[in-house]
């Protein structure tokens, strides 16, 4: 049995996550000692990585209370998980395609700047301020 310091340090999930996690249903609720304090068995222990391992790719909590839902019901069909896989990879790749889109405009941004103008002459400044004198809309 683990104590909730334990589990943290060992799935590198901070305490206050942890409660939050089983606040929102996404982690049973543990044992409790006489004095109240929480006790997590290993199933509490592989949930909490499961968890953060998701988390880490990326997915959203309603996704991840799917999965576990797919995890609890081993006879179902691994396509509904793959189906949530894909749509993250979806997701994944529409973000750096957003972020490549930034990439360019701060190079173009920070290549229109001599460094030697004035503030009120810095393209930089005035790009930020000026919407219209960016190459396309990022926002």
């Amino acid at each position: 049995m683990y104590s909730i310091g334990q589990l943290s340090h060992l799935t590198k999930v901070k305490v206050p996550t942890i409660r939050y996690y089983e606040g929102i249903g996404l982690m049973p609720a543990p044992e409790r000692t006489r004095g109240n304090q929480r006790r997590y068995d290993k199933a509490g222990l592989q949930r909490l990585s499961f968890i953060r391992h998701a988390r880490e790719l990326g997915f959203s909590i309603d996704a991840i209370t799917s999965l576990i839902r797919l995890q609890d019901q081993p006879d179902h069909s691994c396509r509904d998980a793959t189906d949530l896989a894909v749509a993250q990879l979806a997701h994944i790749r529409e973000k750096i395609r957003r972020l490549r889109a930034l990439e360019r405009e701060l190079i173009r941004i920070s290549d229109g700047c001599d460094g030697d103008s004035m503030s009120q002459n810095c393209y930089v400044l005035n790009a930020l301020a000026d919407h219209d004198l960016c190459s396309d809309d990022h926002s």
